[in-house]
């Protein structure tokens, strides 16, 4: 495989251009098989703005998204929406950030009184009160 380095070549090592599609394009807007660049649509997105079957970036819309902002049937990020889910958004969390959070069922489901809710729920290897169906 060879490396070229003339005006049509837009993979990595290469000036980012303003506009880049194809192959692992590089670009401001990056549009192709594993683009990397400010805005990014593809198959394997890379940048701020992530939108693709496999996105990781700081914003995703996709299948799989990985991120800080991530929509799409599976998400990984701070703040995250997935229809799985049905329309239940949650926060990073952890016992020390958020109060609502327990290592068990049996505590979620006694929390859940507070709640005005019944049951628990799993997130991640943690319990939350309120049983989603």
């Amino acid at each position: 495989m060879e490396i070229r380095n003339n005006k049509e070549s837009q993979h990595c090592g290469t000036k980012p251009k303003k506009i880049a599609f194809g192959i692992a394009p590089l670009g401001i807007v990056s549009i192709g098989i594993v683009p990397m660049g400010v805005i990014s649509i593809g198959v394997v997105p890379m940048g701020v703005f992530s939108f693709g079957a496999v996105a990781m970036g700081i914003v995703n819309l996709s299948v799989v998204g990985m991120g800080i902002i991530s929509a799409g049937i599976t998400t990984m990020g701070l703040w995250e929406y997935s229809p799985k889910a049905q329309n239940h958004y949650h926060q990073s969390i952890s016992e020390k950030s958020m109060p609502g959070i327990f290592k068990t069922k049996k505590q979620a489901e006694i929390e859940a009184a507070k709640y005005n809710c019944i049951g628990g729920h799993k997130m991640g290897d943690q319990w939350m009160p309120c049983k989603i169906d």
